[in-house]
């Protein structure tokens, strides 16, 4: 079941009060509006545009709901998609998914926010990389990722790396090298040449050297040969 919510602030005209409905433009302001259960709730990145997302708000260790714009933990999705899907989103938000580019640009170019990778083996392990300052720039850019600040929870730093990049696909090739990386490593991210991860990968289930780099892979933690369980991207406002 989604939710949606919405914030009933009084103003007064006329000396009389009357009632202005707000939307939430993230998780986050659903947290702060007392909610504090994790699940699909509707946000609205822009003042009219309804979308689906789910929201975390278990890590919530300054009070705080983290949106959710990728998740994979079962393989049930196949993640080697198209510019249109990257860009429009794709899958079920109650399990693997991709909230869509557009929408990632339109969610970090109205507040700054935090970026959390949490990771977790076929073991058990979990571990995160924290990164304190994302964006996401416009299609015109190419979606250009823009990501700093890095903060070892034991994931080690994969990202930086990938800083200033724009978005590849399988049919539109933007990285920095000769060769299609989307294509070379059957995924689709910010890639350079070509990737320290590739959470967008093939879904392995673990160590795989039957090909090199094509899995969902964090490089700096488990190597290019092991696909992790679960690989979740999610962001919330800079305290």
């Amino acid at each position: 079941m989604y939710c949606v919510l919405a914030v009933l602030l009084p103003l007064v005209v006329n000396s009389a009060p009357v009632f202005v409905r707000i939307l939430p433009q993230d998780c986050d302001e659903i947290y702060r509006n007392g909610t504090r259960q994790n699940g699909v709730y509707t946000i609205y990145p822009t003042s009219n545009t309804p979308v689906e997302v789910y929201c975390d708000m278990s890590c919530s260790d300054d009070q705080s709901g983290w949106t959710v714009f990728q998740r994979r933990m079962d393989g049930s999705m196949s993640f080697y998609r198209t510019w249109d899907s990257y860009s429009n989103g794709f899958g079920n938000k109650s399990g693997e998914y991709w909230l869509g580019l557009e929408n990632l640009y339109l969610l970090t170019h109205r507040r700054n926010y935090q970026l959390r990778v949490d990771l977790e083996d076929f073991e058990g392990l979990k571990v995160y990389a924290l990164y304190t300052s994302f964006s996401v720039d416009s299609e015109a850019t190419g979606y250009l990722l823009r990501v700093s600040g890095f903060i070892n929870g034991g994931a080690g730093d994969a990202l930086s790396a990938h800083n200033g990049q724009k978005f590849s696909t399988m049919d539109k090739d933007q990285d920095s090298t000769t060769i299609n990386c989307a294509r070379q490593y059957l995924g689709a991210f910010w890639y350079s040449a070509c990737h320290s991860t590739n959470p967008n990968g093939i879904y392995l289930k673990g160590r795989d050297d039957t090909f090199y780099a094509i899995g969902n892979v964090w490089q700096p933690w488990k190597g290019y040969d092991y696909g992790l369980k679960t690989i979740i991207m999610k962001i919330r406002p800079v305290p």
